[in-house]
């Protein structure tokens, strides 16, 4: 939220600089963005005197002026209908930058003349949307003196944000009020000028007390809709805001200034009364921002007997807003509920300052005064007759209490204040205490009869207290956080004992070795767009509300992300990907612990010993996978291979590693065109998810495994080559080889695979090392021969013949 430094001082009695307030805003809680000075960039351009107008000889709709902007006289050509002799307006010189138009100014040549400058209109300079003609100042401006001197640009704007708890500083007044409290001046007194009434009040009602409890309107007949004061345009200027017309800018001008939105409408434009209703399913409006918006009866709307006329406390629409031909208004002041607001503009995805501010809920209690303030300033500048004030409903004004026991203020906020300044602390945010309704109304006597907790009143316009926790957060916050003095936690005596999950040990050491094999860790969101999880099987979870429709599903897996990573790396010229991510999926039963794995471009470049370059297929993957599991304490040795992996998975080049049939610890391998397809990646990808969560955990007490011991006689090693069908895979006759004798065969593994001349068509031939350990003795021939023909006794029966 904007506002200037004198807009503040309306509000706040203070001597305080503008780097006190910025200090102490942002030290009790309100977090200054920025400041900046509107009339720097305005300060190139000088307030200039047109001394003689000619027209020029090329061109109709041109003059050649002769400008005196204090230094002398400047030849320039300039194109507006009101330029003329005798005219005091806005100069730019050569080197003068211009917002409106994004140029800055150099010397040119305008059909054959040539012109020094330019003379502007507002819209040039960002001061207004009027461009019909060039600035007219008043004719004894200062010639030659800087304009943002002259225009009053200099004030300082402030930025703040405001957290969506602090509904009441939604409002420059609500900012003052907290100043105030943090001692750096007083709150000046809320007054506006008193009118009288004439005639019955409109015709307005609400039927939809859920949505809007409470309905307040009044009109006046007879007003001019001009242009609104100098002292509120510029205000609103200063802060982004572009003046509209006098009625539109005085509902913008309060919004700003006392957090309250207000609507106006052209009585002219309305069929009798108005009433506060649901929406009917398919009903339509067009809104200001001429949008037209589909509604539906869980809506809060503003209809006369004829039409929709506003999006209740969001937008208004566009056939009943004022114009310049406007006479006879309605002013709106309503309280609408915070959820209805809330839940209708995240349906209709419409953002607008109203809606910001009663969706974090505006003051109940400022009805009357908001509307007469409202009607008063249309009064003063617009002119007319005042009707007398329709009230529809009521605004929730029950009060709610806390009994807050001022001790709490050390034992939750860790800072001890004295009760008497807590309560003066209090008192000035707007609580009450007892008896006590003000600051100026502390005493020592009165607030030495106050025993026990103290009741504290909440002020209808903070919304967010709710319990003694947020009382102490307003004292802390006031006195100032960095005073809390630091305070270590207690721990307990001796070796401190470890705190990781064995979920988190697990993550942690497949992180670790993933690094160590060269892979590249990434983060990546885990939402996606549904074009990016379907060819994943889709998410099983999609937010009602996401921030954006590309992040809209919740990721069935983790590649999705990463094929993303490694196109935009491959597309800005890197040659060999190599990423991996530890992060969750989102099932339809629960969120899964996963790493994944995505290898893409070259695993080695091209040589001179090699030749051209060799990329990753799925051997790589599965040895990739096979490491990490390893390292993530999975019994590796016990593994099977099976199947294809999944319809993201090319088929006959992918697979899953289980234990047993039906657990998966990962699934590898290269993926399907299709799915490269879909996130635009040109060659082959292979890739590898690690379910962490399906991975045995260590027993609970005792040793896994026992240990180490090397052996003390010389293991022997034996290789076969055998005959196989083409179909069976290597890995089931390793396995058979292996189990021919537990005991002295302690690992066997494929060397060498060999199709072609010598081998029959529909075969293959597979080579087999086996390794055999003796214990107590060395093996006799007769001991390696009859382990020998176990083994090949078990790859018979896998179909596999010894090859002589």
């Amino acid at each position: 939220m904007k506002f200037t430094l004198s807009w503040l001082k309306q509000h706040l009695e203070t001597t305080a600089t503008l780097d006190q307030i910025v200090e102490a805003l942002t030290r009790i809680g309100l977090e200054v963005e920025g400041v900046e000075n509107p009339g720097e960039k305005l300060a190139a351009f000088k307030i200039a005197k047109v001394l003689s107008a000619e027209r020029h000889p090329q061109a109709d709709k041109l003059q050649i002026l002769s400008v005196d902007a204090g230094n002398g006289p400047l030849q320039v050509v300039c194109g507006a209908p009101n330029a003329r002799a005798g005219l005091v307006g806005v100069f730019g010189a050569p080197g003068a930058y211009v917002p409106g138009l994004d140029m800055t100014l150099k010397l040119a040549s305008i059909r054959g003349v040539e012109s020094n400058g330019m003379m502007c209109s507002t819209r040039e300079l960002e001061l207004g949307e009027d461009h019909d003609g060039i600035i007219e100042l008043p004719a004894d401006a200062p010639i030659g003196t800087a304009y943002p001197d002259y225009a009053g640009l200099t004030d300082p704007v402030i930025d703040v944000a405001i957290t969506p708890n602090r509904q009441d500083c939604m409002g420059v007044r609500g900012i003052a009020r907290d100043l105030a409290a943090a001692g750096l001046g007083t709150l000046t007194p809320l007054t506006f000028d008193t009118f009288t009434s004439e005639g019955a009040g409109p015709n307005v009602r609400t039927d939809d007390t859920a949505g809007c409890p409470a309905f307040y309107a009044q009109t006046v007949t007879g007003v001019t809709n001009g242009e609104s004061p100098e002292w509120m345009r510029r205000s609103l200027i200063a802060i982004g805001q572009k003046p509209i017309s006098a009625l539109v800018d005085i509902t913008n001008y309060l919004m700003i200034d006392l957090g309250r939105p207000l609507h106006v409408y052209d009585r002219a434009k309305l069929s009798g009364g108005l009433v506060a209703r649901q929406a009917k399913d398919g009903e339509q409006v067009v809104a200001l921002n001429g949008k037209t918006y589909m509604l539906d009866a869980t809506m809060t709307v503003i209809a006369d007997d004829a039409a929709v006329h506003d999006i209740g406390g969001i937008m208004g629409g566009e056939h009943s807003g004022v114009s310049a031909d406007t006479t006879d208004v309605l002013i709106e002041c309503a309280y609408f509920d915070p959820d209805h607001i809330a839940r209708t503009g995240q349906k209709l995805t419409l953002t607008s300052d109203a809606r910001s501010r009663f969706e974090r809920g505006v003051d109940p209690a400022f009805l009357d005064d908001g509307l007469a303030i409202a009607t008063a300033l249309v009064l003063h500048i617009c002119g007319g007759t005042a009707s007398d004030v329709t009230r529809s409903g009521e605004p929730p004004l029950e009060p709610r209490v806390i009994h807050y026991d001022p001790r709490l203020s050390a034992d939750l906020g860790g800072l001890h204040v004295a009760p008497e300044r807590q309560a003066r602390t209090l008192l000035s945010l707007g609580f009450t205490i007892g008896a006590i309704k003000s600051a100026d109304a502390f005493s020592d006597a009165l607030f030495s009869t106050i025993e026990g907790k103290w009741p504290v009143t909440i002020p209808t316009w903070r919304r967010d207290v709710d319990g003694p926790a947020d009382l102490v957060e307003e004292v802390v916050r006031i006195e100032g956080i960095d005073t809390i003095p630091s305070t270590p936690l207690p721990r307990m005596p001796g070796v401190a004992k470890p705190t990781a999950t064995p979920e988190q040990k697990l993550e942690r050491r497949a992180r670790r070795a993933a690094a160590a094999r060269g892979l590249d860790e990434a983060v990546t969101w885990s939402f996606l767009s549904e074009a990016e999880a379907a060819p994943f099987g889709g998410g099983a979870w999609t937010l009602a509300n996401p921030i954006s429709e590309d992040l809209k599903v919740m990721r069935p897996s983790l590649l999705p992300g990463l094929l993303a990573a490694t196109g935009r790396n491959l597309k800005r010229g890197q040659q060999s990907v190599r990423l991996f991510e530890i992060g969750r999926r989102y099932l339809a039963d629960a969120e899964r612990a996963t790493l994944g794995v995505v290898l893409a471009g070259d695993r080695r470049p091209r040589g001179w010993r090699d030749g051209k370059a060799a990329t990753f297929d799925a051997y790589d993957a599965k040895a990739e996978a096979l490491a990490l599991l390893a390292a993530s304490g999975a019994p590796v040795d016990n593994l099977q291979v099976m199947g294809e992996a999944g319809d993201a998975w090319h088929p006959g080049q992918s697979g899953t590693l289980r234990l047993g049939p039906k657990t998966v610890l990962a699934s590898f391998g290269m993926l399907h065109p299709s799915v490269l397809k879909a996130f635009d990646l040109d060659g082959a990808v292979a890739a590898v998810e690690l379910y962490l969560d399906a991975i045995p955990p260590k027993r609970a007490t005792g040793f896994s495994r026992s240990a180490y011991t090397p052996p003390a006689l010389q293991a022997v090693r034996r290789d076969f080559a055998f005959l196989v069908p083409a179909a069976l895979a290597t890995d089931t006759l390793v396995r058979a080889v292996k189990g021919a004798d537990k005991v002295a065969i302690v690992s066997a593994r494929v060397f060498d695979v060999f199709t072609g001349a010598g081998v029959e068509d529909g075969h293959k031939s597979v080579a087999v090392e086996i390794v055999l350990q003796p214990t107590a003795k060395s093996f006799t021939d007769e001991e390696i021969k009859a382990i020998a023909d176990k083994v090949v006794a078990a790859a018979a029966k896998q179909g596999a013949s010894l090859r002589g």
